[in-house]
């Protein structure tokens, strides 16, 4: 489990440091994809492994299901993390994030997230979020 958020900038050569709380779950290799609203998942391995069984057990005939899992295999790079803690983001993935420069690393449950801090900012702004709206959204799916 990941929990917390952290800001850290990345050097020139694309590279990020992880924190040192979430290095030990993640491993020493793992997958970076494109995630959703606009951010990357990391995943340790057997959390990808998870995820990739649930891709493929999406339809293969159906349209949106296609689109979903190219959505995050065309992209997934397996990465690692380096002596000094920093992994590297590829260009694409930070095209796909907009990360330039200064990032939010969050946690969830079963993976990392990594955000550009501008994104971040947007995306929790009191304009954005409702709260309520999101608790009352999860009743419904029975949390």
């Amino acid at each position: 489990m990941f929990l917390g958020e952290f800001k850290h900038s990345l050097d020139a050569k694309g590279r990020i440091i992880i924190p040192s709380k979430f290095r030990e779950s993640l491993g020493d290799e793992f997958v970076m994809t494109k995630g959703l609203d606009g951010c990357l998942f990391l995943f340790p391995l057997d959390e990808w492994e998870n995820f990739e069984r649930n891709l493929r057990s999406l339809p293969f005939a159906n349209k949106e299901a296609r689109a979903f899992v190219r959505f995050f295999t065309a992209g997934a790079t397996e990465s690692n993390i380096d002596k000094q803690g920093r992994a590297l983001i590829p260009q694409n993935l930070r095209d796909h994030s907009n990360i330039t420069k200064e990032a939010v690393i969050i946690g969830t449950p079963n993976r990392i997230e990594i955000w550009s801090e501008e994104n971040w900012t947007e995306y929790t702004s009191d304009e954005n979020m409702s709260y309520e709206n999101i608790a009352e959204q999860m009743e419904e799916l029975g949390f």
